[in-house]
C-alpha cells in the first residue's frame, strides 16, 4: 500500500489541535478518521481498522498508553504515534516500551515532523506484514518441501527394496563354486549392479554392471538390465533368443536394447560363463575398468579384453575370450568406483595396486572388505561393487 492512501486515525480530545492535524494530513493525501477520546477512538479503530494512529497522551477515559495496550491486545500490527504535551520521560519510555512507534511533543511547530514520523512508520509496517507474508508464504513452501521429501524417501525406500530385491543371494554355493558380492552406494540407491545364476545343468553365469551416473535414475537401468538378462535366460532355455548366451551376444543384445530405449544412460559392464563340464571360463568386456582379476597360487594378474561401452554405439561389437580356469582360484570383479579409494595419484599407479591387494586379501571378499577398509567409507563420489567368485580357496 503507497503511504498516501493510507487511512488514519487521530484521537485527541483538544478539538482545534485535532482539527489542525486532520487538515495538514489530508492535505497530505491521507484519508483521516477523528475522535475525541479514547474510548471512541478504540471504536472506531475496531470498526475501520486503520493503517495507523495518532494520539494523545493524556484524555479522559482511556488515556494514551492504555490505549495502546487495548490496541495491542487486538493481536494487530497497527503503529502508534503519541503526540503529547505532557513531556514527561516517564510517559515517553513507557509508550516506546508498549510498541508506539514515535513520541512527538506538543505543540509541533512543523507538522512536516509529523508527516515524517507517519510515512516512517507506516513503511516499517508495511515492511513487517511483507516479512509476516513472507515467512507464511516460506512455512507453506517449507511444510509442501517436506511433503515432497517424504514422498521422495518413500520412493527411495520403494526403489532401494526393489533393487535389494533383484540382488542374487550371498554367499551363494554352487557345485564346488562360490560367489559372494558387495554393493555400497554413494547415494540412495545404486547404479552398479551384479547377477549370478545357473544357465542349466553345466553352465553358470555372472555379470557386474556399472550403470553411467548415480542415484534413481542410474538405478532405474539396473532393473532394466535385471529384466532382460532374465528374459535373455528364459528364452534360452526355450532354445529361442541367443540360446548359447555367450557372452559376447549378451552384451550385443543389452547394448541394442539400451539404445532403443533411449535412455541417455551407458553401462560398463563384464559378465561371463563358466562351464563346469570344460573347466573353462568364457568371458566378455563392454568398456569396464578395471578388469577382473584372476588370484591362484598366491599370484594375482588382470584377465585380457576390451571393448566398447553397452549402450553407447550401435555399431559396437564384443569379442569372447576364453581361459582354463585353475583347480583353485578366485576372481575378482570390481567398479571403478573402487579405485577412489586407493591412495595413489595416477590412474595407472591405481590400476597396478590392485593385484597386490588381491594378494594380501588373499583373494577373498572379507579380505578385500578389511584391506579397503570397506567398514568405514565415509562419503564417496561413486558407488563400489565387488564381486568374488572363488574355488578351493584356502
Amino acid at each position: 500500500m503507497h503511504n498516501s492512501s493510507a487511512s488514519l486515525l487521530i484521537i485527541d480530545d483538544d478539538e482545534v489541535v485535532r482539527a489542525s492535524l486532520a487538515a495538514y494530513l489530508e492535505d497530505s493525501g491521507f484519508s483521516v478518521l477523528q475522535a475525541g477520546n479514547g474510548l471512541q477512538g478504540l471504536q472506531i479503530f475496531e470498526q475501520e481498522k486503520p493503517d495507523l494512529v495518532i494520539c494523545d497522551l493524556r484524555m479522559p477515559q482511556v488515556d494514551g498508553l492504555e490505549l495502546i495496550r487495548r490496541i495491542n491486545a487486538l493481536e494487530v500490527q497497527t503503529p502508534v504515534i503519541v503526540v503529547s504535551g505532557a513531556g514527561v520521560m516517564s510517559d515517553a519510555v513507557e509508550a516506546l516500551r508498549l510498541g508506539a512507534a514515535d513520541y512527538l511533543i506538543k505543540p509541533l511547530e512543523d507538522l512536516a515532523v509529523l508527516e515524517h514520523s507517519v510515512r516512517r512508520a507506516l513503511d516499517r509496517a508495511n515492511l513487517r506484514l511483507e516479512n509476516q507474508r513472507y515467512r507464511e508464504k516460506l512455512e507453506i513452501a517449507n511444510r509442501e518441501l517436506q511433503a515432497s521429501l517424504n514422498l521422495l524417501q518413500e520412493d527411495q525406500n520403494a526403489g532401494r527394496q526393489v533393487q535389494m530385491n533383484m540382488l542374487p543371494v550371498t554367499p551363494w554355493s554352487v557345485d564346488g563354486l562360490q560367489f559372494a558380492h558387495q554393493i555400497i552406494p554413494s547415494l540412495y540407491l545404486s547404479g552398479d549392479f551384479v547377477d549370478y545364476f545357473r544357465l542349466d545343468d553345466h553352465r553358470i553365469a555372472f555379470y557386474l554392471a556399472d550403470v553411467s551416473g548415480h542415484g534413481a535414475s542410474s538405478a532405474f537401468i539396473t532393473v532394466l538390465l535385471k529384466f532382460m538378462t532374465t528374459r535373455l535366460l528364459y528364452e534360452s532355455r526355450r532354445g529361442g533368443l541367443l540360446p548359447e548366451f555367450k557372452p559376447s551376444d549378451v552384451l550385443g543384445h543389452i547394448n541394442r536394447g539400451l539404445i532403443n530405449c533411449k535412455l541417455g544412460k551407458h553401462v560398463t559392464m563384464l559378465g561371463g560363463v563358466i562351464d563346469e563340464q570344460s573347466g573353462k571360463l568364457t568371458y566378455s568386456i563392454g568398456g569396464h575398468l578395471p578388469l577382473p582379476i584372476m588370484y591362484s597360487e598366491g599370484k594375482a594378474h588382470y584377465l585380457e579384453g576390451r571393448g566398447l561401452p553397452v549402450g553407447l554405439f550401435d555399431e559396437a561389437t564384443y569379442s569372447d575370450h576364453v581361459i582354463d580356469l585353475p583347480a583353485s582360484f578366485s576372481l575378482t570383479l570390481l567398479s571403478d568406483g573402487i579405485l577412489d579409494l586407493l591412495p595413489s595419484d595416477t590412474l595407472k599407479e591405481k590400476e597396478a595396486l590392485l593385484p597386490e591387494l588381491v594378494c594380501t586379501a588373499g583373494g577373498s571378499l572379507e579380505g578385500l572388505r578389511q584391506v579397503l577398509g570397506l567398514a568405514n567409507l565415509a562419503e564417496m563420489p561413486d558407488d563400489i561393487a565387488l564381486l568374488v567368485l572363488s574355488r578351493n580357496l584356502a
